[in-house]
């Protein structure tokens, strides 16, 4: 490209621009991303909070854990004004760059009209140089070099003749690039300082970065979890395919992450060498002389220990092993669910036959349990109503009554007013209204499972080796809605025995099953009501009928017998026998039912078939928001938990799986449940067993947050036997069939002909 420059900016112009664009593109995403802003504070959830002596311990502790929170807010918002400043200045000064090169005009600088003849250009100019001549008083150096250069603009003909053409005195110039640096950048005394600066930060801090985060990025796993701790839990899984829950704990105190080699933020203190024996007094069945590695690590027993006393609510000093305690707690729930798909892939990879034991359904299960016992600080074996506040060992026999005896928090839930503030007679109102508070804002899970089989032509029959596809819908309520009158009692009766740890399905009360279908009656569009016609004409029900969702998908939907009236004969209806006989119809009125029956068969199919489009466009609709989901990313958002004794905000978390409870086995890899705010749907895949029967599996709902908030859910299965595969193409038969009547043409031998005939034929 002929007629090109290139040239650093000397005047420094072209760097300003530079700089402006560069620091707006920083602080503009910086400036709302990162200002600090007051957290509003709801009303609702302020009179929602519970007010026991341990909140308010561990709001202090969540303010102790950012010590320098006001601090940092304040520096961020220094540097965010400042940055601000910054660019304004830049702003002004580019402005005022513009005003005085960009807008060059000689007319106007000398005050003259344009066209204005020689005299009246050198008399104008003759006048502001008295005023602007740097050895005048009113003198500016600046203003007078702008002033003779529009001078000798406009007295020179051909200067002049290009500006009024082209813009230019020298007319029209070459394209030329400007390199937004300032020219010390390249000049030859500051080399070495420019190299040196170049080398620091490209050579040395940025390799130095890269450096460190690959070394940290290889060292954890997606969750933060220490590739070494769960190398570890795959050999002891491995190696104890049933596991006891005290021996998950152990495993569990074992990771590396409370190890000072592996994380420097561990503090060892001394006075660990007094106050840990101590400790171990206080706790039975510690199990501190096993010789296993790494479980014999003073490291392991010290965290094992602190695990038993958080499990059993042991005061412990507060500026030593108290804080001891709530790191290793605060690192619990995560290090468990990497338990938990250990186990898991290890079922997995014992299905496929790589190792030779499978681990036992009930170690995952275990290890599930535990992450509801650290968040709450209890024992399995505990009451669940220690979970609400204000409520201890001494307070259990109030729940204990003649009449009624709780046991579960929805059962407490379910009472009368009158009758909770009975039992709660020896709390204050005040406590009493925490107590509520607690239990209103806990979780009730509408737990509704259906089973089919996707993209085949009956998704409602089950053949050995489909995949089956069992979809959870999880709809989730406040506890708050199970308060209420005697009315309210009664409806929610069945609830108390459906909501337990491992026992039992999910079973509506009878009012609330009748309730839907007056509605689904009501609401049935014209043409859903004559397909039910035609059912009443011995039609079998629709392939696409969908199960009810809160019952087992293996029911049989038993048709209802027909009724037909009878036929006048001679003036009188001929009654039906008791035997179940079909009368007689003459000729006349049996072509008439054919033909009706006929027209109900058409009129099924082309309903059938619109509900058939609708159904298949409703799933691939919801397939596409599914999709969507997973490309957002999974929320960790959902509900917070009230766990005084964890150190952190909780939130709330749930476990699916399908599982097998005859085998003890696990059917699908559980689901990680952390974005429940109201509704969510989970779909399982699972392969169906190969030999024809009828199965019971069990779908199961487990929290990591709450005990006895667990559900199950069973479904049966009639696997019916696989149909044949065709080995050959029909028509490869065809053309068999047709050579083979070719050759046999002629000839006597029928396919009926037995191989005796043959021999005789041939003698």
């Amino acid at each position: 490209m002929g007629g090109q420059k290139f040239q650093y900016d000397e005047s420094g112009g072209t760097f300003f621009y530079f700089l402006l664009s560069f620091l707006a593109l920083l602080l503009i995403p910086g400036t709302y991303y990162w200002w600090p802003r007051k957290q509003k504070q709801d009303p609702e959830k302020v009179d929602k909070a519970c007010q026991c002596d341990n909140c308010k311990k561990k709001k202090v502790i969540l303010q102790a854990n950012e010590p320098w929170k006001g601090t940092k807010q304040l520096l961020m918002k220094l540097l965010i004004i400042s940055g601000w400043v910054i660019l304004a200045l830049l702003a002004y000064k580019v402005s005022q760059f513009d005003y005085e090169y960009a807008n060059f005009d000689p007319y106007e600088i000398l005050g003259v009209p344009l066209g204005a003849s020689q005299a009246d250009i050198k008399r104008s100019y003759r006048k502001l140089s008295l005023i602007l001549h740097p050895d005048k008083e009113t003198g500016n150096e600046k203003a007078f070099m702008k002033l003779t250069k529009a001078y000798q603009a406009l007295t020179d003909d051909e200067a002049r003749r290009n500006w009024e053409k082209y813009g230019n005195p020298d007319g029209p110039g070459a394209m030329s690039f400007g390199i937004a640096l300032p020219s010390w950048i390249v000049e030859k005394e500051n080399s070495v300082w420019v190299l040196g600066l170049y080398a620091l930060v490209f050579m040395v801090a940025l390799p130095t970065v890269v450096g460190m985060w690959w070394y940290k990025s290889i060292r954890y796993s997606g969750d933060q979890v220490l590739l070494d701790t769960t190398q570890m839990y795959y050999y002891f899984f491995h190696k104890t395919p049933s596991m006891a829950l005290k021996r998950v704990i152990m495993i569990l105190a074992a990771s590396l992450e409370f190890e000072k080699k592996h994380n420097n933020e561990i503090v060892e203190r001394p006075t660990d060498n007094e106050e840990v024996p101590h400790l171990f007094k206080q706790i039975p069945n510690l199990n501190e002389k096993n010789r296993e590695r790494p479980l014999c690590y003073p490291y392991s027993i010290k965290a094992r220990a602190l695990l038993h006393a958080h499990l059993s609510r042991i005061a412990l000093n507060p500026e030593t092993l108290d804080k001891d305690r709530q790191y290793i707690v605060k690192k619990c729930p995560y290090l468990i669910q990497e338990m938990v798909n250990c186990v898991s892939q290890l079922i997995l990879l014992a299905y496929a036959r790589r190792i030779p034991r499978l681990p036992n359904i009930e170690t995952i299960e275990n290890c599930m349990k535990l992450c509801p016992m650290i968040v709450q600080a209890m024992w399995e074996y505990k009451s669940p109503l220690l979970q609400l506040p204000h409520i201890t060992e001494d307070n259990l026999k109030y729940f204990t009554t003649k009449k009624r005896h709780i046991k579960t928090i929805q059962q407490f839930a379910q009472l009368r007013s009158d009758e909770r503030r009975s039992i709660l007679r020896h709390l204050s109102d005040e406590q009493y209204n925490d107590v509520m508070k607690v239990v209103g804002e806990m979780p009730y899970i509408d737990f509704r499972v259906r089973s089919e089989v996707i993209d085949d032509e009956n998704p409602t029959v089950y053949t050995a080796g489909a995949i089956v596809t069992v979809t959870v819908t999880l709809i989730r309520n406040n506890l708050s809605g199970l308060f209420g009158d005697e009315t309210a009692v009664d409806k929610h009766e069945l609830i108390e025995s459906s909501v337990q740890t491992g026992q039992g399905d999910v079973e509506p009360a009878a009012d609330e099953e009748e309730e839907p279908k007056k509605e689904e009656h009501v609401k049935k569009p014209v043409w859903q009501k004559q397909q039910k016609k035609g059912k009443k004409g011995g039609k079998k029900g629709s392939r696409n009928q969908k199960p009810n969702s809160r019952s087992t998908p293996a029911k049989k939907i038993e048709d209802k017998a027909p009724s037909f009236e009878a036929p006048e004969v001679n003036g009188n209806k001929k009654q039906p026998t008791d035997t179940g006989d079909e009368s007689e119809l003459s000729d006349d009125e049996a072509e008439r039912s054919d033909e009706d029956d006929e027209q109900n068969s058409t009129g099924d199919k082309k309903y059938s078939s619109v509900e058939d489009d609708d159904t298949e466009w409703e799933k691939f609709q919801s397939r596409l928001s599914k999709r969507e989901k997973v490309l957002e990313g999974r929320s960790k958002q959902s509900h917070s938990v009230h766990c005084p004794f964890f150190p952190e905000d909780k939130q709330e978390y749930w476990w699916v799986y399908i599982s097998d409870r005859k085998s003890h086995t696990l059917l699908t890899s559980p689901y990680h449940v952390t974005a429940l705010v109201e509704e969510e749907e989970i779909q399982l895949k699972f392969t169906a067993p190969r030999w024809p029967n009828v199965y019971t599996f069990t779908v199961c709902l487990r929290s990591d947050s709450y005990l006895g908030f667990d559900q199950m859910h069973d479904i049966k299965l009639d696997v019916k036997e696989a149909p044949e595969v065709p080995t050959e193409h029909p028509q490869w038969d065809m053309l068999d069939d047709e050579e083979e009547e070719q050759e046999g043409e002629g000839s006597d031998i029928s396919e009926f002909t037995t191989d005796e005939d043959v021999e005789d034929d041939h003698e």
